[in-house]
């Protein structure tokens, strides 16, 4: 199964697309034996400038700006939409603090999104299978393509987004149905601040 996510435009694109190149390189195609724990920062590191990032946009404290290792939340998110389609099981996932996409210009459904900030927020699952999942990526000009391999065939489980307006803020549930028709599993509430007009 795979999924392909628009880069979008904004002046800090070149910066994204440099970061995410560096950071698929320290990913490589990790593959998570049965049991076993992925951790997004124990394989792709601090992305410092000396490690070879560059400055691009974060959202810190709820507002933007250009920090070094910039844009790599879209590679963490991806990971984590191919993590509950896969049916893995997510032990650490932070959404972000803003809604910062209109319907038009928005990449991946919202509450499918995965912050992540060295030493402090970690994108971070199981693999419950009984055999071992790899993750495969690509990078174009404008897109960005993660996949899931396995020596079996893999049904990709439903997701649903559920949203509900909250005043300023948006509040959004996340259940995922696991093939074979059980009970939808609830996945949780993730909880953004509407982006300033």
């Amino acid at each position: 199964m795979s999924v392909t996510q628009a880069l979008g435009q904004s002046p800090h694109l070149e910066g994204k697309r440099h970061n995410l190149t560096v950071a698929l390189h320290q990913l490589g195609e990790p593959c998570i034996e049965p049991g076993r724990l992925f951790s997004f920062w124990a394989l792709v590191g601090s992305p410092s400038h000396r490690r070879g990032f560059v400055p691009g946009r974060n959202v810190v404290g709820g507002h933007l700006q250009e920090s070094d290792g910039g844009g790599l939340c879209q590679l963490s998110g991806l990971i984590y939409l191919l993590a509950l389609r896969a049916g893995l099981r997510v032990v650490e996932r932070f959404p972000h603090s803003v809604d910062l996409y209109t319907e038009a210009t928005r990449y991946t459904p919202l509450g499918a999104d995965a912050t992540v900030v060295y030493g402090y927020k970690d994108l971070r699952f199981l693999n419950p299978h009984s055999f071992p999942v790899a993750l495969g990526f690509s990078l174009s000009e404008s897109s960005l393509t993660g996949s899931v391999r396995a020596p079996v065939a893999l049904e990709p489980c439903a997701l649903e987004f559920t949203l509900q307006e909250e005043g300023d803020f948006r509040r959004v549930r996340t259940w995922r149905y696991l093939p074979g028709g059980s009970a939808p599993e609830d996945l949780g509430e993730s909880r953004y601040r509407r982006a300033p007009a």
